[in-house]
């Protein structure tokens, strides 16, 4: 399992510096596949061979002082509650600040490791300035210059220390399905209904669920575990639940799952909040289902379901190939065609095609459409073959990889897709020097 850091502090830090510089290395490996990085908050890291994923709070706070007081105290309390490890950083040049002082008062108050990181010590009188932030009580420091990154390897060393040691996966390689989604878009009642009794308190109140529970399912046939995510705390103060909040309450379930059951709200369309989970699901490369519930409650004209369904399309694109399950969870309509869509999204994400089928099938698709000539050199595609990776990889071998643009691999992609069945899983595809 995946471990999480956060990383809080008051605005101008240097937060998001630091943040960049953590995730870069990794990024520029991981993201080069198409497509940009949806969120800048949310990335994956790694350092001496442990990887954790990293978070960044600081994205979302707008307005006055007194605003980033409560907006800083909100994040601090979302990083305890579902960070392993939290690095707060403060800044020499400012000292400290009474917004410090409140934040060290609820770390000091936890039980979990905090990594005091001091940011912009890049001379030796800065250095000695630094020494004040034993005040904060939080014990040692570590001081680095986010920009030019002096010090950020013991700083990463300390945070890899402190990083809960890793689970032993189970014995049962059961799927697991993770049910996500914006708070009060009927989660905990779809799993409810699924598995017949009330396992969760549900009220209109969002955010009422308690914590995320795996349950594993046994019916018609089927075997996985069902992951909640309606980990939305019962705090009062999480109220005006922002879009990163959800966010980052679903990362650990999406990155531990197979698939993903996005559930949206009807009336409220897809907005950014499940627009933000679906990206995320897709960066993980996760099998996703879009569940349309509280369907029975929008008025029907004749193309209803089928506008509905191109609006949520173009959001999603270029990544349309997924499968949108209209139901209601109150009547129990169509919560089996979920399950039975995402047990066969489960079965495309694990689909291994035979290299000499690759090759009898796609070669002559690109000898008849080849990727167009740049600088009058031509790319010749010679030989495919999937990658042995858990979801579906592709290494095409040609002379000129770095010749071939993304729209190219987007052509190669929907090609696949409609050679084989590939529904509701991302592909990625990569070019290789032959």
């Amino acid at each position: 399992m995946n471990s999480i850091v956060a990383v809080v502090g008051r605005p101008n830090v240097g937060k998001s510096t630091l943040f960049n510089r953590m995730i870069k290395r990794r990024e520029a490996i991981v993201d080069s596949a198409s497509g940009v990085t949806r969120d800048r908050h949310y990335g994956k890291s790694d350092w001496n061979g442990r990887e954790f994923t990293l978070i960044d709070t600081g994205g979302y706070v707008i307005g006055s002082d007194d605003v980033f007081e409560k907006e800083i105290d909100k994040q601090v309390e979302l990083a305890i509650d579902e960070a392993d490890v939290i690095i707060f950083v403060v800044d020499v040049i400012t000292g400290i600040t009474p917004m410090d002082e409140d934040v060290s008062k609820l770390l000091r108050k936890i039980n979990k490791p905090v990594v005091l990181c001091v940011n912009k010590v890049d001379s030796n009188k800065n250095r000695t300035d630094a020494l004040e932030f034993y005040n904060l009580g939080l014990g040692e420091y570590y001081s680095i210059s986010a920009t030019s990154g002096s010090g950020t390897g013991e700083l990463l060393d300390a945070v890899v220390e402190k990083l809960p040691e890793r689970e032993l996966e189970e014995e049962e390689d059961l799927p697991k399905f993770a049910v996500v989604g914006r708070p009060n878009a009927g989660k905990s009642s779809f799993i409810n209904a699924l598995i017949g009794e009330d396992r969760y308190i549900v009220t209109d109140i969002p955010g009422t669920t308690r914590d995320s529970i795996d349950t594993r399912y046994t019916r018609f046939g089927f075997d996985f575990k069902l992951v909640d995510t309606a980990g939305i705390r019962r705090k009062a103060k999480v109220k005006e639940d922002l879009e990163f909040y959800s966010v980052m309450r679903s990362v650990r379930a999406i990155e531990n799952s197979d698939v993903c059951l996005i559930v949206m709200d009807a009336s409220r369309g897809f907005d950014s909040q499940v627009q933000s989970i679906f990206w995320l699901a897709e960066k993980n490369r996760k099998g996703i289902v879009i569940l349309v519930n509280k369907w029975d409650l929008v008025k029907k004209e004749t193309n209803t379901m089928k506008d509905f369904e191109a609006k949520v399309r173009e959001e999603i694109s270029p990544f349309v190939d997924v499968p949108i399950v209209f139901i209601s969870v109150l009547n129990k309509q169509r919560i089996y065609k979920a399950i039975e869509t995402a047990v066969e999204v489960y079965k495309n994400r694990s689909t291994k095609i035979k290299t000499r089928v690759l090759n009898d099938i796609l070669l002559p698709i690109i000898a008849a459409n080849p990727p167009p000539a740049l600088k009058g050199k031509y790319v010749k595609i010679k030989y495919i073959t999937q990658l042995p990776t858990p979801q579906p990889q592709f290494a095409f071998f040609c002379n000129l990889p770095q010749y071939v643009k993304d729209s190219y691999k987007r052509f190669i992609e929907n090609k696949l897709r409609q050679e084989f069945n590939f529904n509701g899983v991302p592909v990625s595809i990569y070019m290789r020097k032959k």
